[in-house]
């Protein structure tokens, strides 16, 4: 899941593409971490590997709602929307212009809780 790649939390194993990500993203809240000044670098420093965890998910939390609308509401995805679904997230195909306005906004309004459930639970 992106949130918990961003946090720095992804449950699962490592492989060498995983440990490049995460150092690029070390490097990313370094920059902005840098750029900070007084109290708010205070707040958000770095633990002893520098992996900027405080930093994340501050970053995290200010941005999640950007990050599902830019991942899911692009127009090149064409007919097709993100909707939420009790049970998961599925692709569907939809038709009509209609249902397309209604599942995005569905979209945006219900598919960030899942960033609120636990990665091994979805």
């Amino acid at each position: 899941d992106i949130g918990d790649i961003v946090r720095g939390r992804d449950l699962y194993g490592r492989d060498n593409k995983k440990d490049k990500l995460q150092e690029q993203l070390k490097q990313y809240f370094n920059n902005i971490y840098d750029n900070k000044e007084g109290v708010a670098q205070n707040h958000n420093n770095g633990d002893k590997n520098n992996n900027y965890y405080q930093l994340r998910e501050d970053w995290w939390t200010a941005n999640r709602h950007t990050v599902w609308k830019a991942l899911t509401c692009d127009d090149r995805l064409g007919g097709n929307a993100y909707i939420y679904d009790q049970r998961a997230i599925v692709l569907m195909e939809i038709v009509s212009l209609k249902l397309i306005t209604n599942a995005h906004v569905l979209m945006e309004i219900l598919l960030h809780i899942l960033d609120y459930v636990p990665q091994y639970l979805r």
